[in-house]
């Protein structure tokens, strides 16, 4: 099998040679060559530029082999679109002007499929890259984590000023959740035309949320997304933060498989989750650093656990700059090597 097929067959529980293997943030900063493009470009002029965010892209899977190469972009470019300004600082993004109000709702843009051209062209680019060898995947920020950029101006260690617009103003709340979602599925929908295989939404910020306002404040708007997608022929991921506590909540989302990170052990999450429904994850990176054996022993451990099931080999959370190269060149080989 080539990586396309391997990962898609990963995805829908078909019979592999070996599981399929990406990491989440595979293109970024660790990678010297993405350094050298780096120090000439702005992140944000990388991102918009179609030729050098397939550039981008196309370099871990040039370097290391992976099944599947994810578009350098950000989940970002879904706020930009609705109009606000977004600011790469060294501590992190910087999103205004603060959306805390119906007033800062209403002037919200709803961006079309136009509004993301520079992210279908630079699929385009990728896919006739790729070709039909390995598998490239889309992505977009779930909406709890986009609209908590959105009420809370970057990082931060708390989501409070948007659960609170949730319980003071419920309505205002669900007309941002409703916003934002649309706009992400808008994203998703353009990504897939133009040659995606699969897509993936990242909720790193309901991560802070417990069960019972997963369910309220985060689940419905995660499917609102997958159900305006429509009837797609592309496996959907949801990688949810922190995902011990919401697990099934997030398996009922619609989407074809779950990512979970590492507060949880993946022989748990497999025995919580249908047999049916993929699961991807969710080893530390840091093990990346550790020696040749190491990492392949604990990648043949999950991978002899997980067998038989549908499961992507990922990272719980992306790759950092100070990962180190052979440490994922070793991830990667120990992935090709369970082969039967």
């Amino acid at each position: 099998m080539n990586g396309r097929e391997r990962f898609l067959a990963s995805c829908a529980g078909e019979a592999v040679d070996r599981p399929a293997v990406w990491l989440m943030r595979q293109a970024g900063r660790y990678l010297p060559e993405y350094r050298d493009i780096r120090a000439s470009h702005g992140f944000w002029e990388m991102m918009t530029t179609p030729e050098l965010a397939a550039l981008v892209t196309l370099q871990p899977v040039r370097r290391f082999g992976m099944d599947a190469a994810i578009l350098f972009s950000d989940i970002l470019t879904v706020a930009a679109a609705m109009g606000a300004d977004v600011r790469y600082e060294p501590g992190g993004p910087v999103v205004s002007p603060l959306v805390r109000d119906a007033e800062g709702i209403s002037r919200l843009k709803a961006p079309d499929r136009d509004a993301f051209g520079f992210v279908s062209q630079a699929v385009r680019s990728v896919r006739a890259s790729l070709g039909d060898e390995t598998a490239l995947i889309g992505f977009a920020g779930a909406p709890f984590t986009l609209a908590a950029y959105m009420a809370c101006g970057g990082p931060s260690k708390s989501t409070f000023a948007l659960k609170a617009m949730a319980h003071r103003e419920p309505d205002v709340y669900r007309s941002l959740m409703n916003r934002v979602s649309d706009a992400a599925a808008e994203l998703l929908s353009a990504q897939i035309e133009a040659g995606a295989d699969a897509v993936q939404l990242f909720d790193t910020w309901s991560g802070q949320l417990g069960p019972d306002d997963y369910a309220s404040l985060a689940l419905p708007y995660t499917r609102r997304v997958i159900e305006r997608l429509g009837v797609i022929d592309v496996p959907v991921i949801v990688y949810v933060r922190n995902a011990a506590g919401n697990l099934e909540q997030a398996a009922s989302s619609g989407a074809t498989i779950v990512a979970v990170d590492g507060s949880i052990r993946l022989t748990d999450a497999r025995a919580r989750l249908r047999k049916d429904l993929g699961l991807q994850g969710n080893f530390d990176p840091a093990l990346l650093a550790a020696s040749p054996s190491r990492i392949r022993a604990d990648v043949r451990a999950a991978v002899d656990a997980l067998r038989g099931t549908p499961y992507v080999v990922n990272v719980g959370e992306g790759l950092t700059p100070e990962t180190p190269l052979e440490g994922v060149a070793a991830f990667v080989d120990a992935v090709k090597e369970t082969s039967r």
